[in-house]
């Protein structure tokens, strides 16, 4: 398949640029975006409204790339259920399916590896080996999509780019993966059921809000002041709490949109009264919120999961941050990003 091109790696336009330079009319790209997104076709021929020697041109030029599924792993507590695909140079990165009250959310991989090397973080366990291409990203949500509709008869409401890897330092190909998502002739998501999760690339947050301004974002922030966060953090010795702050201001400022801090939460580490009053204090006056994350303990580490949730919320709150807890998910099927690959490949 080395001579061919996978369909699901091209945004609508660039489909439309290059049927155009095969001879093909501009109007099959949003033909083939509905047979393919809508309607779940995977051969050219089943595309009965394109006629057939534009059929031709399609099958000797596009192919419909697949993930391989090497393992499923299911929480029965909470239906957490954790995918590791091999791609097809052989490389793994997973995909997660969590239940929430409101529906279905997805969490997708943007790189094989990660270079940001979070100490608490399963992801970076494994260096980064290469990016993920547009395809890769939206062929874990189409098979997972699939399975679900399959299982469960029910669809996919929301996705978070927070799995393996930085989704800013993939921007490119995240970019446009974004476009297919959110394209409503594509997978048709809508803007705010999209987030995207960054541990604080301040050039790529600020041309973000020019590209993507809809679409959520995230910020991995994890302590409160610069001593700490660099001990968890590596990123921020090259880009400390004070320029990261004056970042996020200006990108409220241009998208009027709040933003999310993830906080994952860790016994005796960042989880004092004095770190709850030192973050108020730090995002005092900012459109945002805190969401508060239980941690997934990883055995390669020695962080382990803090018992005061509750008060660490419950302390933000009466100092007028606000912000949401998020339970531990997937806990007996090594679900925080990274676990299942890295246990693959020792």
């Amino acid at each position: 398949m080395s001579n061919k091109l996978s369909i699901f790696g091209f945004t609508l336009k660039a489909l439309q640029t290059k049927l155009i330079a095969l001879g093909l009319k501009k109007h099959n790209a949003q033909q083939i975006f509905q047979w393919i997104y809508q309607q779940g076709i995977r051969e050219f021929g089943a595309m009965t409204n394109i006629a057939k020697q534009s059929l031709q041109v399609l099958n000797d030029t596009f192919y419909f790339s697949p993930l391989k599924v090497i393992t499923k792993m299911v929480d029965e507590h909470d239906e957490t259920t954790k995918f590791l695909f091999e791609l097809e140079d052989g490389e793994k990165i997973e995909t997660v399916l969590m239940k929430f009250e409101y529906g279905y959310s997805i969490c997708i991989s943007t790189q094989v590896g990660c270079n940001m090397h979070c100490k608490f973080c399963a992801s970076g366990l494994l260096k980064k080996v290469r990016n993920l291409s547009v395809s890769e990203m939206i062929l874990q949500f189409l098979q997972v999509s699939h399975y679900l509709q399959a299982n469960k008869k029910e669809h996919i409401s929301n996705m978070v780019l927070m799995g393996i890897g930085e989704p800013f330092d993939n921007y490119e190909n995240v970019i446009q993966a974004l476009d297919i998502f959110n394209d409503h002739f594509g997978i048709g998501l809508g803007s705010r059921h999209i987030t995207v999760s960054t541990c604080g690339l301040p050039e790529k947050i600020l041309q973000f809000a020019k590209d993507c301004p809809q679409i959520n974002l995230a910020i991995s922030l994890h302590a409160p002041n610069d001593e700490l966060r660099s001990k968890l953090m590596p990123i921020n010795t090259t880009f400390p709490i004070s320029d990261l702050m004056e970042v996020v201001k200006k990108y409220i400022a241009m998208t009027n949109r709040r933003v999310s801090f993830e906080y994952v939460l860790l016994d005796n580490i960042n989880d004092t009264d004095a770190c709850a009053k030192e973050l108020a204090h730090l995002l005092k006056g900012l459109l945002c919120y805190v969401n508060i994350i239980s941690y997934n303990s990883v055995s390669e580490h020695s962080f382990k999961s803090s018992k005061r949730l509750n008060e660490f919320s419950d302390l933000l709150t009466r100092l007028k941050i606000m912000n949401t807890k998020r339970l531990e998910r997937g806990t007996k099927i090594a679900a925080a990003c990274g676990q299942l690959r890295a246990k693959h490949e020792k």
